[in-house]
């Protein structure tokens, strides 16, 4: 009997420590944001298909550990870096990413996140996101599926790529160059155009949460239509891989995405507009030179 009563208030003891165990995991759980989770998947998402979309850096890669040879190391991963670089992921997700900060979408998006719930407004926006991106990325390949014979041997894809490239760094840099140090320019607009949408809008009104998905879906796809990184994604993809160009514009749409819903509006503040807009017109005369040397 003794044996048995001290069997019991093991399993007693065993089961209030899995209850503890259960009440920390909960709120550990329940302090990590979700949006913060979802960013991560997307990023190892991003990694694994750029690893998936270039098998000899996934074999270099899953060798390196037998690789002794430190010569050999660093021209394995220059070579990766190379690839990065030739396969358009750099490009999509660089040229991406700062359009997006401080842009129309990246506002909604945070503005959603306050009137509904972080999730709903991840989930929305790049659902919408996501699905620009793939139509970007086809309209690039139409470009590049046009035959070098019907102009004549000049690559179409390849010059309509370097002219918008050189037409969008000019445009941003000029817009960067005219503002004030203080900034106060173009963000302080689509902030406001964001406001406007968002209180125009019937998403905030929806009962379920299905129901505001669909809605900041429809509400963000049609404000990204036509936008610079989507004609950025449409130059990118027609000189670029595809696969890549798409996958470095989802991963760069993820973070800023993450970033708006997690307080676009307080990071906004902190950003200097006029920075960004250099660096950004920069990247593109860059990337459009490099296109144009391509071309001969």
């Amino acid at each position: 009997l003794q044996q048995q009563q001290q069997h019991n208030d093991d399993d007693v003891d065993n089961d209030d420590g899995f209850a503890s165990f259960e009440t920390i995991m909960t709120e550990v759980s329940s302090k990590i944001p979700t949006t913060a989770m979802l960013s991560m998947v997307v990023g190892l998402a991003t990694m694994a298909a750029v690893v998936v979309a270039m098998p000899d850096a996934a074999l270099a890669t899953a060798t390196a550990d037998t690789i002794v040879d430190p010569t050999t190391l660093a021209a394995q991963t220059q070579t990766l870096v190379q690839k990065l670089t030739d396969s358009g992921f750099y490009q999509a997700f660089s040229l991406v990413f700062l359009s997006e900060i401080g842009d129309k979408t990246f506002f909604i998006a945070g503005l959603l996140a306050m009137k509904t719930s972080r999730l709903v407004s991840f989930l929305g926006s790049m659902g919408a996101l996501g699905a620009m991106t793939v139509i970007s990325v086809l309209i690039g390949q139409l470009f590049h599926a046009v035959p070098s014979g019907f102009a004549q041997g000049i690559p179409l894809d390849d010059v309509a790529a370097a002219l918008a490239f050189t037409f969008f760094g000019v445009k941003t840099l000029k817009e960067a160059l005219d503002m004030s140090d203080e900034g106060g320019g173009g963000m302080d607009d689509e902030l406001a155009e964001a406001e406007e949408t968002v209180e125009g809008s019937q998403t905030i009104k929806q009962i379920t949460s299905w129901a505001q998905i669909a809605s900041t879906f429809g509400l963000v796809f049609a404000a990204e239509f036509g936008d610079r990184s989507f004609l950025s994604t449409i130059a990118l993809s027609a000189a670029q891989n595809p696969v890549s160009v798409g996958v470095g514009a989802i991963a760069a749409h993820g973070i800023a995405t993450g970033i708006a819903v997690a307080g676009g509006s307080y990071v906004a503040k902190y950003i200097s507009e006029k920075v960004i807009g250099v660096i950004g017109g920069v990247l593109f005369l860059v990337f459009g030179a490099t296109t144009a040397l391509g071309i001969f």
